[in-house]
């Protein structure tokens, strides 16, 4: 599929892509969105929980919204998207990864960029209670990994999803934590291991026989922490096996349902990498929009309605 042309410009300061991230993870504010919490109990007998909105009118429409790193349903960029889908007349669902709706999850095991199993739980959930005649998926960042990955790996992708919208995706799992690991990212990263470190000490209070105080230790870079513990509590060799099989850039070919993938050029997380201009023209399912601006899940637009969730709701349309 050709590379589709943007029409993104934001007001001048928003054209710097580290105040765009910044901004909009830290200042933006979405309110009015309603949530109901629903919790399913995954195959591990494991838990996620699902924060569900209701649009006012009769639908049979669904965007299924999926968050990155450290986030939650509550995060504003879920809350806009959520907010966008139920004006426009789809209910949403914001999914919380393992462990991350407020409550450690159970098992030792959570959630990582390539963990497709727990959407596809997800997703045969909604299928199985629901009646949606069309479902979407909406994902940022490590979301959006997860459900280019979903969708190019599984085989029978349920009949009722129609498309998918991706924004700010680190396709490339090994260039982009090269990028978060550089200096120029140092207080992104910083804030990222934190919020890790915080959690693996909980994991430890759980499973102490599976890490140990000298572990937690060793825990300096998020690599480390995939080391340590992404890789060994999901079967993965190291960090780099991780990054190298849970990359959503080897599945893009594969996708066989309409989707769009929303990478700015000025993101100071994705490599090069993370532009797949070849998988989109070689595969007519694939859309590529990279805008010249837009930081990391950033592109500000009037009315505190961004870019990125009026394409999503335009591309969507067609589907």
């Amino acid at each position: 599929m050709p590379i589709l042309k943007t029409t993104y410009k934001p007001y001048y300061i928003f054209r710097n892509g580290h105040l765009s991230t910044i901004y909009s993870g830290l200042f933006r504010k979405v309110e009015g969105v309603t949530q109901k919490r629903e919790r399913i109990i995954l195959p591990d007998n494991d838990f996620i929980d699902l924060d569900w909105s209701y649009t006012n009118k009769t639908t049979t429409q669904l965007l299924v919204i999926l968050h990155g790193l450290e986030g939650n349903a509550q995060r504003h960029y879920m809350l806009g998207a959520a907010k966008m889908a139920i004006q426009d007349g789809m209910d949403a669902v914001c999914v919380n990864f393992r462990g991350c709706s407020g409550e450690i999850n159970n098992s030792f095991q959570s959630y990582h960029s390539g963990k497709t199993d727990d959407l596809a739980s997800v997703l045969k959930h909604i299928t199985d209670h629901f009646h949606y005649d069309a479902i979407y998926l909406n994902g940022f960042s490590l979301g959006g990994n997860v459900i280019l990955k979903y969708l190019g790996e599984t085989q029978h992708v349920p009949n009722q999803i129609k498309a998918a919208v991706t924004i700010s995706v680190p396709v490339y799992l090994k260039g982009s934590l090269e990028q978060l690991m550089s200096s120029k990212n140092y207080f992104y990263s910083k804030k990222f291991l934190k919020d890790l470190r915080r959690k693996l000490v909980e994991k430890q209070r759980l499973f102490p026989q599976k890490i140990k105080n000298e572990d937690l230790v060793l825990v300096k870079t998020l690599k480390d922490f995939d080391d340590l513990y992404t890789s060994k509590a999901h079967n993965f060799i190291d960090a780099y096996d991780y990054y190298e099989k849970s990359s959503s850039l080897q599945f893009l070919k594969h996708i066989t349902i309409p989707t769009l993938l929303i990478n700015a050029q000025n993101d100071s997380f994705l490599s090069k990498e993370c532009y797949p201009v070849e998988a989109a023209q070689q595969n007519p399912n694939l859309y590529l929009e990279m805008p010249k601006y837009g930081g990391h899940v950033g592109f500000f637009d009037t009315q505190n309605t961004y870019y990125s969730e009026k394409r999503m709701l335009e591309f969507l349309s067609d589907f």
